[in-house]
């Protein structure tokens, strides 16, 4: 049995995978996949993401605002509102994103500095996205003692003395279907020395679908085939890698694993 520990259900097209919510999950429970994990991106809209999974009890929340949706001063206590529900699992996703315009790099880093308070407070892990900002995110979770609620970084494509570090802080790091393009070399070396006690696999749907599946939309079944490649990576089976990441998973968001 496997999870997918970061999915966007509500940003799904259903109308272009030809499914509904109902049939992309049971496509994905064929596959072994026993829990899903539907991360927020905006304050605004996660009320309605909220009422799509409501009545899933194999679907978690995530409740947050991703850094290239930060447009303004972050509201914590807008926040803390809603991620205080009983059916959200950790705080974001948040971090820093600097792949674009630096005009937003100080509202991103104040919205990452409110996110690690609340996750602190509300003591629910954070989700991590991070890109071109190795040094800022890594230096902002240690001033704010992210390690205190703890958490992964999600969709990692960085090197591997980001991951170390993030490691040492008692992080997970979590490997999306990139790891399976041609061109991720670098981050293929790092997958293979990710300790298997701290590797989360997700699918990041409906974004970067795995090969062969590539510019298709993602969805929560495929992230078998990541499953799949991640354990040939690393040269074991792929039971081994299954049972090891959904441990990792129940584990770091506080849930009962199924029996």
């Amino acid at each position: 049995m496997i999870v997918d520990s970061h999915c966007h259900l509500d940003r799904l097209d259903f109308d272009k995978l030809d499914l509904n919510l109902d049939q992309v999950l049971d496509k994905a429970r064929a596959k072994k996949v026993e829990h899903f994990l539907c991360v927020s991106v905006t304050l605004d809209q996660f009320p309605s993401m909220l009422d799509k999974i409501q009545h899933y009890d194999d679907v978690s929340a995530s409740c947050g605002v991703h850094p290239l949706d930060q447009k303004d001063a972050l509201n914590k206590q807008q926040l803390i509102d809603l991620a205080s529900h009983d059916k959200v699992v950790a705080i974001g996703e948040t971090g820093l994103d600097y792949y674009y315009s630096k005009d937003t790099h100080a509202v991103q880093q104040a919205s990452f500095v409110g996110h690690i308070e609340v996750a602190n407070e509300l003591q629910k892990p954070l989700i991590i996205h991070t890109r071109d900002a190795r040094v800022d995110t890594i230096n902002l979770m240690r001033e704010h003692k992210a390690e205190n609620c703890g958490g992964v970084l999600h969709c990692f494509t960085e090197d591997w003395d980001m991951a170390k570090k993030a490691i040492d802080m008692g992080f997970y790091i979590s490997i999306s279907g990139i790891v399976t393009f041609k061109n991720a070399l670098e981050l293929k070396e790092v997958v293979k020395k990710i300790p298997l006690d701290r590797l989360l696999i997700e699918t990041d749907s409906p974004y970067l679908a795995p090969v062969p599946y590539r510019g298709q939309t993602n969805q929560p079944a495929y992230v078998e085939d990541v499953a799949y490649y991640i354990s040939e990576l690393k040269g074991i089976s792929f039971n081994e890698l299954a049972k090891a990441t959904t441990e990792n998973f129940y584990s770091l968001f506080k849930l009962a694993a199924k029996g």
